[in-house]
């Protein structure tokens, strides 16, 4: 079984076009990202999957290794499910799905997350870390609730579980938008239907719970920081400065 890190990177970005290349810091933004990943141990490859040449031709420049996936997928998921075609990748080797816009992703979150696949037979994994109360009813912070092997029950943008009585007793998880997938389950999952829970909540992972597949869950202290907006981008390169 090989491991293989799969680096999504889409030129077109809604709130922040072309953030991947954005490089204020020095660096390009996808640059950070993959030395980022770089530092993790239990990894045999990192490979970006990107669908523009001036994004493949960043990466190559910094030593590292893209391939070149379609401009009209519809997410993330599909293009990994591509990459693992063109890079010929075996149904029982593992992907890990790091966001081309998490220059911050601990090394030790990448390794948490191969080590559940190693260990477990779910086809696949994600993070999460607590939530304060005061930010769970903020729809953008997707939550999730587990089940007590592990596995996750429910994802959704509403707080979960929901303080009935408002004892504000309730500890609150946060999805963490890494993600780990057995390829054979991967190349399956892009040929799975939508369902209604996916539809509703927007939330894609929905559709592997909602047909039946099991979702390991390891909890981090890691609480995230994906770029998505200017705002996002400026807090960034304000952090590097001040290292």
């Amino acid at each position: 079984m090989s491991v293989v890190a799969l680096i999504p990177a889409r030129f077109a970005s809604t709130r922040l076009p072309g953030k991947m290349l954005l490089d204020r810091t020095g660096k390009a933004l996808i640059v950070h990202v993959l030395e980022a990943v770089r530092k993790a141990g239990g990894l045999d490859d990192i490979v970006v999957a990107a669908d523009d040449s001036r994004i493949i031709a960043v990466v190559q420049s910094a030593g590292g290794k893209a391939v070149s996936t379609r401009v009209d997928h519809r997410c993330g998921t599909d293009r990994l499910a591509e990459a693992a075609e063109i890079l010929r990748l075996a149904d029982d080797d593992v992907v890990v799905n790091v966001q081309g816009d998490e220059p911050d992703m601990p090394a030790a979150c990448i390794e948490q997350l191969v080590d559940l696949m190693r260990r477990g037979e779910a086809p696949m994994a994600t993070l999460a870390t607590p939530l304060p109360t005061a930010a769970a009813g903020d729809p953008n912070r997707v939550k999730v609730v587990l089940a007590n092997n592990g596995n996750a029950l429910y994802f959704s943008r509403s707080p979960i579980p929901f303080d009935r009585d408002a004892a504000g007793q309730t500890n609150y998880l946060l999805h963490l938008g890494i993600y780990a997938y057995r390829v054979g389950f991967l190349k399956q999952f892009t040929q799975l239907p939508p369902t209604p829970a996916e539809e509703s909540e927007k939330l894609e992972q929905l559709r592997a719970l909602e047909h039946g597949f099991a979702i390991r869950v390891a909890v981090t202290d890691y609480a995230g920081g994906g770029i998505d907006t200017p705002e996002d981008y400026e807090a960034f390169v304000r952090r590097r400065a001040s290292r």
